[in-house]
């Protein structure tokens, strides 16, 4: 059975949008453990334009589960990661102007650089993951360099109906198959929500999910009145 980790990094999103304290994405990992999150997740960007450095500082420190700590295979987040020491590293490509992940990383055109960046990270006792699209080429070459997870790219699955979703499911599950042929722990992610997860999770072997966008919209919908009423009262409690 898949587990679930929860992506707290829209939680900074409404944060930085007005450069202030609050929402906490430390504090709603705490809610996301005792909503039954098996792990957190959080990217920091290069440009840090939600999750910041202190959050995950702190994520480490404090939270029960495990942190995945997804970044760029730079020299700089190197760093960062070798002193948090998260649970796992996931490399994922990084582009400034995009609004959010488009697609896995090109393992083929990075074997190089990847396989020093992996064995650096492995050298700190971390665990690395491989956030690819379901290829067998980019499977075969995950095992070739070294890295211990994969994580699929669900994009174009969730973004697909019909015929052709199943058939984008079919190929998810061919590439769980052969992953985990090659000894590879897979984990999936990208536009899962509560109308197309369960054939994802339903997968032989799929170990984990990473979710965010569709459970902090969930959240607003189903906490936002209660909150509002909240306000009303100490407003017109006087």
């Amino acid at each position: 059975m898949a587990t679930l980790g929860v992506n707290i990094d829209h939680i900074a999103n409404v944060r930085q949008a007005r450069k202030t304290v609050e929402p906490d994405p430390v504090q709603f990992a705490f809610l996301a453990e005792l909503g039954g999150a098996d792990s957190i997740t959080v990217h920091l960007r290069e440009d840090r334009r939600h999750i910041q450095d202190r959050d995950v500082f702190l994520l480490k420190e404090t939270i029960k589960t495990k942190l995945n700590l997804e970044m760029a295979a730079t020299e700089e987040m190197l760093e960062i990661a070798k002193k948090i020491l998260p649970d796992y590293v996931t490399l994922v490509p990084e582009k400034r102007k995009e609004v959010t992940t488009e697609g896995g990383l090109d393992l083929k055109s990075n074997v190089q650089y990847l396989k020093k960046a992996v064995g650096n990270l492995k050298d700190s006792n971390i665990e690395v993951s491989a956030f690819i699209d379901p290829l067998g080429e980019q499977i075969n070459y995950s095992k070739e360099i070294g890295f211990d997870f994969i994580e699929l790219h669900t994009g174009k699955y969730a973004e697909l109906s019909g015929s052709e979703q199943h058939k984008e499911l079919q190929r998810i599950i061919e590439s769980t198959h052969l992953a985990n042929d090659l000894g590879l722990v897979v984990n999936a992610g990208h536009g899962l929500n509560y109308n197309n997860v369960k054939k994802i999770a339903s997968i032989n072997n799929m170990n984990e999910l990473n979710i965010g966008h569709s459970i902090v919209a969930r959240a607003l919908a189903i906490g936002l009145e209660k909150s509002v009423r909240e306000m009303k009262s100490l407003i017109t409690s006087n």
